[in-house]
């Protein structure tokens, strides 16, 4: 619809005075509940600070007072806030409850190594996306395309587990060949493993996403015109290009976040002292100054990066978003490709028979004298390091693996669409709740109801409705500046109307493919909580579980991670195939 009416301005300034309002209280909130983590935890602060300082130091109920006394507990947790709060204002972030020093030089040095990788891994990121969706490109300028083409590819390089990546970069570029440091960080060349452990992944995902969007930006009239009267190839391309990225912008925030914050087991493998890491274990061990403070910071960064980005892609859209004159992104159904319809179902045939043959063996029975073997007869996928048949393991974990990403992934697009349908009241909170890295989400919400898999979903689902309602956001502003919308509100059309008949459909298919491509990613981020202690409690199967409990003898015994993270890919691929069915209508492409 047209916003070129005289209230025009002045309904962008109640926008971003709500949007501005609503990140202050959203990461006001999040501060109160971080500041709040050691007592909703449920284990005495004093206990966890003295048994970080000094593993050996006896806690006796003097030494115990000592601390409290020492740290201020007693006067609770909203006076120890203001303290904060109020050193902070005088530049003063407070000082550490184990180490005794300042905080701020800690936080600025993490914070410095967590840019930069950062930096590195955002140009993996978009030298991996630019690749994957290379061939829609070059395809699309040359009018031979229907589809995107790199589903399969991005499934496989976005489903590799970053901890596992890193683990193989870690051994093979770094000590069997001594390319670059498998550990520390001390130059340029620290960067480059970390970089791409970070960026595949996350390229992948991006790219698979803008693979599945440029198609309907080749076949929009003003492509199709180009292409009759001969405008050079380069020129369609960039405008497609142009007209696509607005919509996969905001996936980029979540992504940013992932790389500052969420990256502990990356920097764990690495050795590296970030940000994410310093926070975790801040956390683990309730040093609440350190914890405040790099919350703070992950807040900020947050912010700054949803600004950025909300103002690149508004850039990109220019006066078109403004005065109606976007196309619509709802599309009748394309053919699917008959190659999808087989690859879905070998997929499916692989698990089934992974399920069937695994459901039949013990997965909790342990054999000493069987540890760490290879494949056999006996063994389909060998044993691990407690003798327990990983085929069993891997079959009695799918179902449960299966059905808690599942049910995550529903959760949370069920809540992103509904926050990012109500965007006037949400996009402050969308931006802070981005900032929060799922493992410090695992820490506050197992706070309250202790580790868990419940806990561990619930986790997830705190965190992972941002980046569906960032796209819910994203695509219903360019929806509502298409022509066709003005023309139905011009003709009568009420809100229920415009929104079954208009807004839905042209949202539902992109939210379903970004759901399906990140199924795989909510497995590994369960995963990472369970092992972490925050999620599913060994010895319970589950892949995720199986993937960490392994990786320490990935070195020694590979096979005890290459058969759940070849599941892993197997549950991906399957995943970018019913994505490709659900921007289609089923028929095979001849």
């Amino acid at each position: 619809m047209s916003d070129t009416t005289p209230t025009a301005p002045v309904r962008r300034f109640a926008f971003a005075w709500r949007a501005g309002a609503g990140r202050v209280l959203a990461g006001a909130a999040l501060l109160v509940t971080v500041a709040l983590l050691p007592w909703l935890s449920r284990t005495d602060p004093a206990l966890t600070v003295l048994r970080t300082r000094s593993a050996e130091q006896d806690p006796t109920p003097e030494a115990l007072a000592a601390v409290r006394e020492q740290l201020g507990l007693e006067e609770g947790p909203f006076a120890l806030l203001g303290q904060w709060l109020g050193g902070l204002l005088r530049g003063d972030a407070g000082t550490s409850w184990v180490s005794g020093e300042p905080v701020l030089p800690e936080l600025t040095t993490a914070l410095g190594v967590s840019l930069t990788l950062v930096l590195g891994a955002l140009l993996v990121t978009v030298a991996v996306a630019a690749l994957v969706s290379a061939r829609t490109v070059f395809l699309g300028s040359r009018r031979r395309l229907r589809h995107g083409r790199a589903g399969t590819g991005a499934a496989v390089l976005a489903a590799l587990p970053k901890f596992l990546l890193a683990s193989v970069l870690a051994t093979v570029l770094g000590v069997w060949l001594g390319w670059f440091p498998s550990s520390g960080w001390d130059g340029p060349a620290s960067m480059v493993l970390p970089a791409l452990a970070l960026g595949v992944p996350s390229g992948a995902m991006i790219g698979g996403l803008l693979d599945q969007s440029l198609p309907a930006a080749f076949n929009e009239p003003w492509a199709r015109t180009w292409y009759a009267v001969g405008f050079p190839p380069g020129h369609t391309v960039r405008h497609a290009l142009r007209r696509t990225l607005p919509g996969v912008l905001p996936q980029l925030l979540p992504t940013v976040v992932a790389l500052v914050g969420g990256a502990v087991a990356v920097e764990r493998v690495f050795n590296i002292p970030g940000v994410g890491r310093l926070v975790l274990d801040a956390a683990i061990a309730q040093d609440l100054p350190v914890l405040q403070a790099g919350t703070l910071t992950l807040i900020l960064l947050g912010t700054a990066a949803g600004l950025g980005l909300r103002a690149v892609r508004h850039r990109l859209l220019g006066p078109a978003l403004r005065e109606g004159a976007l196309p619509t992104l709802h599309r009748p159904p394309q053919p699917v490709p008959g190659s999808s319809r087989y690859v879905a179902g070998a997929c499916v045939l692989v698990l089934l028979a992974l399920v069937t043959a695994g459901l039949l063996r013990d997965p909790l029975h342990v054999d000493t004298a069987a540890r760490l073997l290879p494949p056999s007869p006996e063994h389909p996928l060998g044993t691990d390091s407690l003798g327990r048949d990983l085929l069993a393991r891997l079959a009695h974990g799918a179902l449960r693996t299966a059905a808690v990403a599942s049910a995550v992934t529903a959760v949370s697009v069920v809540l992103g669409v509904l926050l990012g349908m109500a965007a006037r009241a949400s996009a402050g909170l969308t931006d802070v709740v981005a900032t929060l890295p799922a493992v410090l989400a695992g820490l506050l919400v197992t706070g309250l109801t202790g580790p868990s898999v419940l806990g561990a979903a619930l986790a997830v689902c705190v965190v992972g409705w941002s980046p569906y309602a960032a796209q819910t956001s994203a695509l219903l502003q360019q929806e509502r500046a298409s022509g066709h919308i003005a023309a139905a509100v011009a003709l009568g059309a009420g809100r229920w109307h415009l929104l079954r008949r208009h807004l839905l459909p042209a949202l539902v298919p992109p939210l379903l493919r970004n759901a399906l491509l990140r199924l795989p990613t909510a497995v590994l981020v369960l995963a990472s909580l369970g092992f972490l202690g925050l999620g599913q409690q060994p010895p319970a199967p589950e892949w995720g579980r199986l993937l960490s409990e392994n990786q320490p003898y990935a070195e020694l015994a590979p096979w005890t991670v290459l058969g759940p993270a070849a599941a892993l890919v197997v549950l991906a691929v399957l995943a970018v195939t019913a994505a490709m069915v659900v921007r289609g209508d089923g028929r095979t492409s001849r």
